[in-house]
């Protein structure tokens, strides 16, 4: 049982959210975090599809840049590309990003690699005897790839590419290092400006980011669980 004290300095903490309109911008930060992370994963999964059919081609030199491009992306920290990007790009070429775009190209780049090798993944894992099959009942190349080898790629993708969705989202907080003014940020900014009346703020504004977090990764997983079972009963 919490002792009296306890919970008086839970409600205290949480009573931050009632303060002007701290709990809308909270709710505003997130909207930021979701958007930059929609418009991440749509363009991951455009070019990572693509990046994965790339990835099969049978020349060794498209192959080698692919696994280069690839092994670049997943063994830098997505810390370091967000700097590289948004300091790197401004003084050495003279580009002007705002940290949004800096968080969307970079997170775009790191999606595609990660979408390409699931689509690579997902494309060589189903069986060659498939291809023969098509082509023994007279379907030319494309007819194949339309009618047997998409429709079950597109079935191992699904509960991968949640995955990565859920790991992008995840991902975006590390954008309060570029700039943006997303909930972690405004998070930050509500605890700096209630530490002296309500010091310990800190725990309810975390937790309330996180249950943020939580709820919206929670939504993606779900969907994977559902699309997952339908594809099995089909």
């Amino acid at each position: 049982m919490l002792s009296s004290e306890a919970i008086d300095a839970i409600s205290k903490a949480f009573s931050v959210f009632f303060m002007g309109k701290n709990f809308i911008r909270l709710v505003m930060g997130l909207l930021v975090t979701i958007q930059i992370a929609a418009i991440s994963v749509l363009l991951s999964l455009f070019f990572g599809t693509l990046f994965g059919m790339l990835m099969t081609v049978k020349n060794r030199y498209i192959k080698a840049l692919c696994k280069i491009y690839l092994e670049f992306m997943r063994i830098m920290p997505q810390l370091v590309l967000l700097f590289m990007a948004y300091y790197g790009l401004t003084r050495t070429f003279g580009i002007s990003l705002s940290g949004e775009a800096a968080s969307v190209l970079v997170f775009t780049m790191w999606g595609t690699a990660e979408m390409g090798d699931l689509v690579r993944g997902a494309l060589q894992s189903v069986p060659a005897h498939q291809y023969d099959s098509g082509m023994a009942i007279g379907l030319n190349d494309k007819q194949i790839f339309r009618y047997i080898i998409l429709p079950q790629t597109l079935r191992r993708l699904v509960p991968l590419s949640m995955n990565l969705v859920t790991r992008m989202i995840k991902t975006t907080s590390l954008v309060v290092f570029v700039g943006v003014i997303e909930v972690v940020k405004i998070g930050q900014q509500i605890i700096e400006g209630n530490r002296l009346t309500v010091p310990t703020c800190s725990i309810a504004v975390y937790a309330v980011i996180f249950f943020m977090y939580f709820f919206v990764c929670w939504i993606f997983s779900l969907m994977a669980s559902i699309i997952e079972k339908r594809q099995k009963e089909a």
